[in-house]
């Protein structure tokens, strides 16, 4: 494990977590496109309902469960992530233990 490892793993930490606020906060840019491209059409298809004076309850739904599963995947992510940090911190602990029993200091 080197120092550069463990610093590219917290900048996507950050980054992934920027995004999921982002999420949070009903933003688009953080979404992939298959994501961005569902909700613009939810948001078309809204739009031209609203215009013939109908009811937007399906693009609602639509864009909710868009942004949910956006949310899950930007969690699943993070999780990752946070396990391969920890994954990396052990395996440099055991490394730096083995040394120190074997009496390579």
């Amino acid at each position: 494990m080197s120092n550069a490892d463990l610093r590219r793993l917290d900048r996507e930490i950050r980054t992934t977590t920027k995004k999921l606020e982002a999420v949070r906060r009903g933003e688009l840019w953080p979404l992939n496109g298959r994501e961005r491209r569902a909700m613009l059409r939810a948001a078309a298809s809204g739009a031209y309902r609203t215009a013939r004076g109908r009811s937007t309850g399906r693009a609602e739904t639509q864009m909710e469960s868009t942004a949910s599963a956006a949310e899950m995947r930007l969690t699943a992510e993070l999780n990752a992530l946070y396990g391969e940090r920890q994954r990396l911190i052990t395996e440099a602990a055991r490394e730096k233990a083995a040394k120190k029993s074997s009496g390579w200091w």
